[in-house]
């Protein structure tokens, strides 16, 4: 089998292919050949350092990519939830099966220092690391599922449990903003997306979105967001941009609100945020980080979006061979939706 394998000083220019014999799986393990996988942003991060914490010379070789759809083509003793010819998907975290989460069940989290992750085309998994999928989705849509699509459905339906008619914020159009959109149109919330681009609101328009904010000509994006509720807010923001809009985001939210906390886009070149406990105690707004999903919470999802027939948005497709590339343009922040691989 041939496997990505990202090596130290790190960097797109030091992850190529390796040839490995075949995995045979043992005790609880299965092979998956895989057809696609997906990218994030925290694959950017993981190829700059080499994971969250930057790697030295001494440490091994990392396999990237959390998020991948393949076939079973073997499985080991004792497994009993997937078959051989079973279509699957990777799952971000293989020991979250169900409950809220602990520190237990985040270890592990694949594509990541000691996880090898879907960036090979015969992986070797544990049987929890994948669970069967919707027939109606393409390969490329279901290698979108694990991490974004997972994220913005807990944030949304898991945590902050919101209902219909309610407001929500999406930051962006990355992979986790387009699918809390297309959730929160099915739901049917009243949804406001922001973007720097007018070609990607107009885009977002296409997919339901109720209320377009050029965020680079109205900085002050929380005016809109107010005008747009009658003054009252936002009863649910999703933010993924971090130090950089976390304060727009605690003016735009409605007292008593929810801002779910997924990413760090702009942390790189944002000072840190200045969070005044007045602020916080004047908004009463919840503020909580998220971190994808468990194995229930995902069989949950897939029931939905079979329910609506959603279709991910997949912005490009490249062959895996092409992941450097791939993983330059997920940084350069011009995709609409998700990137993906083909093998």
């Amino acid at each position: 089998m041939r496997a990505l394998e990202l090596s130290y000083p790190w960097g797109t220019s030091n992850l190529r292919i390796s040839d490995h014999p075949d995995p045979k799986p043992g005790m609880g393990q299965v092979t998956v050949r895989m057809r696609a996988v997906s990218l994030n942003f925290r694959d950017t991060i993981i190829t700059a350092k080499g994971g969250y914490a930057k790697g030295n010379e001494s440490s091994p070789p990392v396999v990237p990519f959390s998020d991948g759809c393949g076939v079973v083509e073997a499985v080991g003793e004792g497994v009993t939830r997937v078959a051989p010819g079973d279509r699957v998907s990777t799952l971000f975290f293989p020991n979250w099966v169900s409950g809220p989460p602990a520190p237990e069940k985040a270890a592990g989290a694949l594509g990541s220092p000691g996880a090898p992750g879907a960036g090979r085309d015969l992986a070797l998994f544990p049987e929890s690391a994948g669970c069967r999928v919707p027939d109606y989705l393409s390969d490329e849509e279901v290698s979108t599922l694990p991490c974004a699509a997972l994220t913005a459905w807990r944030a949304m339906f898991v945590d902050a449990r919101l209902e219909p008619g309610d407001t929500v914020v999406l930051q962006g159009t990355g992979g986790v903003s387009i699918f809390g959109l297309q959730f929160a149109h099915a739901a049917g919330y009243r949804t406001i997306v922001t973007s720097s681009s007018n070609e990607k609101l107009e885009r977002a328009r296409a997919l339901g979105a109720t209320h377009l904010v050029n965020y680079r000509s109205e900085p002050n994006w929380h005016r809109p967001v107010r005008e747009a509720t009658g003054g009252r807010g936002a009863d649910f923001i999703m933010e993924v941009g971090g130090a950089g809009t976390l304060i727009e985001s605690l003016k735009s939210v409605r007292m008593g609100g929810h801002i779910a906390v997924i990413g760090v886009l702009t942390d790189a070149n944002a000072p840190p945020a200045t969070l005044s406990p007045s602020v916080m105690i004047g908004t009463s707004a919840r503020v909580q980080g998220v971190s994808v999903g468990s194995r229930e919470m995902f069989e949950a999802m897939c029931r939905a979006m079979t329910l609506h027939q959603i279709r991910p948005v997949v912005d490009r497709t490249m062959p895996w061979t092409e992941a450097p590339r791939a993983i330059e343009e997920m940084a350069g922040g011009s995709h609409f939706g998700k990137i993906v691989l083909t093998f």
